[in-house]
């Protein structure tokens, strides 16, 4: 007598095999960091991070902040590139707590991806480095793609790397996370999986659900969101008080810039009186006698060129501002004729100089004097 699975195969057909479980959730994972060991003020006044960001922005508490942070398959925002695990740190009563999702298959995306929407919705403003260009970008696509599109929050963004960049790349040049960690906070990551080999990991977990290849990723992604809160403290206390918290010239001088580019030409001027010495000397003189000339304040812009000139900094460039002055503002002529003298004698060694530029601002200020 034949069996039912040679009747079925002397039928044509295959007993059909049992689905495959379907998880009922990502992994979740969880450490809380002591407050005290985060300085991060308990309420971040609105005027800092309008100036540190642009923009208008209302006073915040840091409770009402989520910092997150993503791994990914890859660095584009191609259909095959993931968000395999994203982790959030929230303020609370225990301090300062990192929740991580991770989706141990494809199948778990949807998962971490519904955590990740109430845990924005918990709070008011979102944290990230380098967030708007990679990390939101990348999620808006994974929620297009589950057809969750409305369930991804659009909330207030503090994007930690351009802030970074205008503080900090003058002197470091490199303003990658881990650049920051050691050179601002003074922190150094020991037996640190690179960036670079995230996705390799992920993808050999996969292969072998090996979870002991992935505590190194976890790992990586948790400093990142705790560094996330001590980048924000530095450059929100750098913004407020420059002077006490600035560590070298460079700094000063770049928050001077930002206070100029928000329009308080008296802070910018502070900070870069501050900077004056060192290499950044002849740029700080030079911003400071810019300040001055956009203010309308012209014997102040003259006094700071003029030191300069005695200093024998910015090669021509203060000679033909002052001459500028003379000529436009003082209507002195004759000073401003001699100014442009000067130049045109410091350009004859100099390859940078625009001799013919000279030569015809000296003659056509000749022509002038003569009609007067």
């Amino acid at each position: 007598m034949l069996s039912l699975r040679e009747k079925l195969k002397a039928a044509g057909q295959t007993p059909k095999q049992p689905d495959k479980p379907r998880p009922e959730d990502c992994l979740i994972k969880a450490f809380s960091v002591p407050g005290e060991r985060l300085l991060l003020p308990e309420e971040i006044g609105g005027d800092s991070l309008s100036l540190m960001l642009g923009g208008e922005w209302q006073d915040i508490r840091r409770e009402d902040i989520c910092f997150l942070d993503t791994e990914t398959t890859g660095l584009s925002h191609g259909a095959g590139t993931v968000a395999f695990l994203v982790g959030v740190g929230c303020f609370d009563e225990k301090g300062f707590t990192v929740r991580q999702y991770l989706m141990r298959d494809y199948d778990e995306e949807i998962f971490l991806l519904k955590h990740v929407s109430d845990e924005m919705n918990k709070r008011k403003v979102l944290c990230t480095f380098n967030g708007a260009t990679f990390d939101l970008p990348l999620l808006e696509a994974r929620f297009t793609m589950h057809r969750l599109r409305d369930q991804m929050p659009v909330k207030p963004h503090v994007d930690l790397l351009p802030a970074s960049r205008r503080v900090w790349k003058l002197r470091l040049q490199r303003c990658s996370l881990t650049a920051l960690e050691e050179a601002v906070l003074g922190l150094e990551r020991v037996d640190d999986l690179p960036g670079a080999l995230v996705p390799e990991r992920y993808f050999s977990f996969l292969k072998t659900k090996d979870f002991a290849l992935l505590k190194d990723v976890l790992d990586h992604n948790g400093q990142d969101i705790v560094s996330l809160a001590y980048i924000l403290d530095r450059l929100i206390r750098l913004h407020d008080q420059p002077l006490a918290y600035a560590r070298a010239p460079e700094d000063l001088f770049s928050i001077g810039r930002v206070y100029e580019k928000r329009g308080n030409g008296e802070k910018a001027r502070m900070c870069y009186r501050a900077a004056d010495r060192g290499t950044v000397s002849v740029l700080a003189r030079g911003r400071i006698a810019e300040s001055y000339r956009k203010a309308g304040e012209w014997d102040q812009a003259a006094q700071t060129l003029e030191q300069m000139v005695k200093d024998r900094q910015g090669g021509v460039g203060p000679l033909i501002a002052l001459a500028k002055i003379q000529e436009h503002k003082k209507r002195d002529i004759p000073a401003a004729i001699e100014y442009t003298r000067r130049a045109i004698l410091l350009s004859a060694n100099s390859e940078n100089a625009d001799m013919q530029a000279l030569q015809r601002r000296y003659a056509r200020l000749m022509q002038k004097a003569r009609r007067q």
